[in-house]
């Protein structure tokens, strides 16, 4: 269970946000909805510090599983959301929100849950990295191809705040580790309890602020969310498979694909001026993937790669 308090915890959270929103909008007059960049900031901050040369040299190692990862987490992802928002009729803005799910790049978790799943760590890593600095391309260009069929995207105005939200903050993590020289250590032991913190901080906010859009498509979207990310690992462990990846590629590309970086897509929302439509598929991408990728995490820790 320890495994999963955390998620547990954030759930339990955005549940009383959800039946007590007042008390998680605003304070005095000022919007918590404007912590939700900043957060962001100080998470992709912390990916930056943890970040290394090797962590790209991967791409040279294993050139083969990092396209395969790549090509999967930006075709997957969005076509399955496109898939889904149109087959289930949700109001436009809440459907470009499941696009702009899949059009993120993949998240922090990936990471660990490639670990625990016995997968090749070092390939979720470099797929992380590469995928999360082509995002301020890539995902406006999927957004303004597919989720611009529901409403109006702006590519550079999104290319800018993605730029903003995880470039520059990875930039000066990574550049400000590097000019300490192993004095920043302590940061490391820090950030990771702040992020945590922080991404159960934005889903909250989310929640409470679209509570009126989850009471319109609640359970349905809940539903949508669950398919998009089940669907996620499946379509990205078969591809990898189609491409004659070894096991342990083929578990770290699934998990590539599944787990994607919610927290980017609420910022977007937010910059978007739509957080209480578009952020709502966000913020409940974020604790579903986490228990999921759990799931089949310590399903495949008990089956050793052949």
């Amino acid at each position: 269970m320890k495994n999963y308090l955390y998620t547990l915890s954030i759930f339990v959270a955005a549940t009383i946000a959800y039946f007590f929103p007042q008390y998680f909008i605003s304070i005095g007059h000022f919007q918590l909805k404007e912590l939700i960049i900043p957060l962001l900031q100080i998470i992709m901050f912390g990916m930056g510090t943890t970040m290394s040369y090797d962590d790209f040299i991967g791409v040279i190692k294993m050139p083969k599983a990092v396209v395969v990862g790549l090509i999967c987490q930006f075709t997957i992802m969005p076509f399955l959301g496109f898939v889904i928002a149109k087959t289930f009729v949700f109001p436009p803005e809440i459907a470009a929100g499941i696009i702009l799910v899949g059009c993120s790049p993949s998240g922090l978790a990936s990471n660990v849950m490639s670990y625990i799943a016995k997968a090749n760590v070092a390939l979720s890593i470099t797929i992380t990295s590469f995928a999360t600095l082509l995002a301020p391309i890539l995902t406006p260009f999927l957004m303004k191809m597919l989720g611009g069929q529901f409403i109006e995207i702006d590519f550079w105005s999104m290319t800018i705040d993605i730029s903003k939200m995880i470039i520059v903050p990875i930039g000066i993590g990574f550049l400000l580790t590097k000019l300490l020289k192993g004095r920043a250590a302590w940061l490391q032991k820090v950030l990771p309890i702040i992020s945590m913190v922080g991404i159960a901080l934005i889903i909250v906010i989310i929640t409470a602020t679209g509570q009126k859009s989850l009471q319109t498509v609640g359970l349905a979207l809940v539903f949508a969310t669950l398919i998009h990310n089940l669907g996620g690992f499946t379509l990205g462990y078969w591809a990898a498979k189609l491409f004659r990846l070894p096991e342990q590629d083929c578990r770290t590309v699934a998990i590539e694909v599944g787990l994607q970086n919610a927290g980017l897509a609420s910022g977007l929302a937010k910059a978007m001026g739509k957080l209480a439509t578009v952020g709502i598929a966000p913020a409940l991408f974020g604790p579903i993937m986490n228990i999921n990728g759990s799931l089949l995490a310590s399903f495949w820790s008990k089956r050793k790669p052949e």
